[in-house]
């Protein structure tokens, strides 16, 4: 089997996946910045708090499924096991359903514990605290079942209902109800709870429509008549949980990579300065949906050719995407460095302090990006474990450095930890994967991409403002030398960074 027709399927996917992480990202940042505008420093902390705690709870809630329900629903079908498909979505989704429902119990009940520890007794924010914290209590379940079901989709290689569903609708619901909030809040007095309310309410519809998705794609690949046996179904669970079990708590530990430090800022630095951290960091949100839109059209099929010993599909398609990712990423991280007062001064003067924090995070996403998505395609060749311990060896770096850090730095000080867990948990895994795998990200179409970025948004933009100052006018010259250079350059390197995968095959 070459590795054209899967390249061409991949880039397709990951083409559409990437505009709608595109938007979703965009649209992320513009929620924040309608938060940070509408409340006030400390409510806009406590928002950002509570919805990191709610994040947390639905990473734990989904038990590492967002990559058992692709591995085997792809083994299954690419092994001829078809039958088994309607036994391994039930073994999925069930537990999610349970445990979802329960943390939203705690949730709801720990609120005024989990508000005293990020806002401390004497907040004035606390009681809309414990409010914002409940209302986001209710719509937990929604939110795992959601991410649950619509990862089973793309087991199937279906990637239009992640598109349309969560990166195009929940995006743009998201953004025009907290955008009438803050219209609403030009008027009256902004209330944390409304906007909590506002942000998580879009999971309901967005649920009923992936419910919908995956059962007409269920129904169209189930084998007429297919039978399975009792056996075959209690040896799935087993290996389905023995193989998704280590990822349960790996996806926990990578989630709290994320989110954890906002939480640890508000407990050790006040609201005030986890609304900085949570603002400066939030172009990484635009990072990470990038990755997301670019792997998730990629881990199946990354799947189907390990599962099938197909070793050349599998490293072709991860150099490749690689080198799309470094493509797609990096413009973007040496663009915020160079922007990161102006980029910050939009959402208020009080933020401009996050210049620092945005300049160390860029540098660890430089890194992160450049090494592919590494734990996805460790855990695609069966490492959960391995995946686990790396989580959890990074996890413990920022945790160290953010006790440490915090107290005399503030924001920077999660910074510097966070950016250390990143680099960690970037080279652990790749250092595995081309040890126990035989697969490694450098092929020519990252090393293309790594050094058209550099000279169009690192060598060309100081030249410019080395001559012109760093004022906004230079700015804007800077980057309007910048892109066309870049759009030109990747047309001429198109053959080496794949680009010619998005064409229309022809017939």
């Amino acid at each position: 089997m070459t590795t054209t027709a899967p390249l061409r399927q991949t880039a397709r996917g990951g083409l559409a996946n990437t505009a709608g992480a595109a938007l979703a990202g965009g649209t992320g940042v513009i929620v924040t910045w309608i938060v940070a505008r509408s409340l006030g420093a400390e409510q806009a902390g406590a928002f950002f708090a509570a919805t990191a705690a709610f994040v947390l709870a639905g990473g734990f809630a989904k038990l590492g499924t967002q990559t058992g329900l692709v591995y085997w629903p792809s083994r299954l079908r690419a092994t001829g096991r078809d039958h088994l498909l309607g036994a391994c979505l039930r073994t999925g989704l069930t537990p999610v359903l349970v445990l979802s429902v329960a943390l939203a119990v705690a949730m709801w009940l720990g609120a005024p514990a989990i508000a005293r520890l990020t806002a401390g007794e004497t907040s004035q924010v606390i009681a809309e605290h414990v409010t914002g914290l409940r209302v986001l209590a209710l719509f937990l379940p929604l939110q795992a079942l959601t991410d649950a079901l619509l990862t089973a989709t793309r087991g199937y290689r279906a990637m239009r209902p992640t598109v349309m569903l969560d990166r195009v609708l929940r995006s743009a619901l998201q953004l025009l109800a907290v955008g009438a909030a803050g219209v609403a809040a030009l008027w009256t007095t902004a209330a944390l709870p409304t906007f909590a309310l506002a942000w998580a309410a879009p999971y309901l519809p967005v649920l009923i429509l992936a419910g919908f998705a995956l059962r007409r794609t269920y129904r169209a690949g189930r084998p007429e008549g297919a039978r399975s046996r009792r056996a075959e179904r209690r040896e799935l669970r087993r290996d389905f949980w023995r193989f998704t079990g280590p990822r349960a708590v790996a996806s926990v530990a990578q989630l709290a990579l994320q989110r954890v430090d906002v939480l640890l800022v508000a407990a050790l630095g006040g609201l005030a300065a986890a609304a900085v951290y949570a603002v400066a960091g939030r172009f990484v949100v635009l990072i990470q949906f990038a990755n997301q839109g670019i792997s998730q059209s990629v881990q199946p099929r990354l799947a189907e050719a390990l599962a099938t010993g197909d070793r050349a599909t599998a490293n072709h398609l991860y150099r490749t995407a690689t080198g799309w990712l470094v493509l797609v990423t990096w413009p973007i991280n040496l663009l915020v460095i160079l922007f990161a007062p102006i980029y910050l001064g939009l959402f208020g003067e009080q933020y401009r302090a996050g210049a620092p924090v945005v300049v160390v995070l860029a540098c660890a996403m430089l890194v992160a990006t450049g090494c592919g998505m590494v734990d996805m395609v460790l855990a695609m060749a069966g490492r959960t474990s391995w995946n686990l311990l790396n989580v959890l060896a990074a996890l413990a770096v920022m945790a160290g450095l953010d006790v440490l850090l915090i107290p005399r730095l503030g924001a920077l000080g999660a910074a510097i930890g966070l950016a250390a867990a990143v680099v960690v948990n970037n080279l652990l895994p790749l250092a595995q994967v081309s040890r126990a795998a035989r697969l490694h990200p450098f092929g020519p179409g990252t090393l293309a991409a790594a050094v058209l970025s550099v000279f169009c948004f690192g060598v060309l933009p100081r030249l410019v403002t080395a001559v012109l100052g760093t004022g906004p006018a230079a700015l804007s010259l800077a980057l309007a030398v910048s892109v066309p250079v870049f759009c030109f350059g990747a047309w001429l390197q198109r053959d080496r960074l794949s680009l010619t995968a998005l064409k229309k095959e022809n017939r």
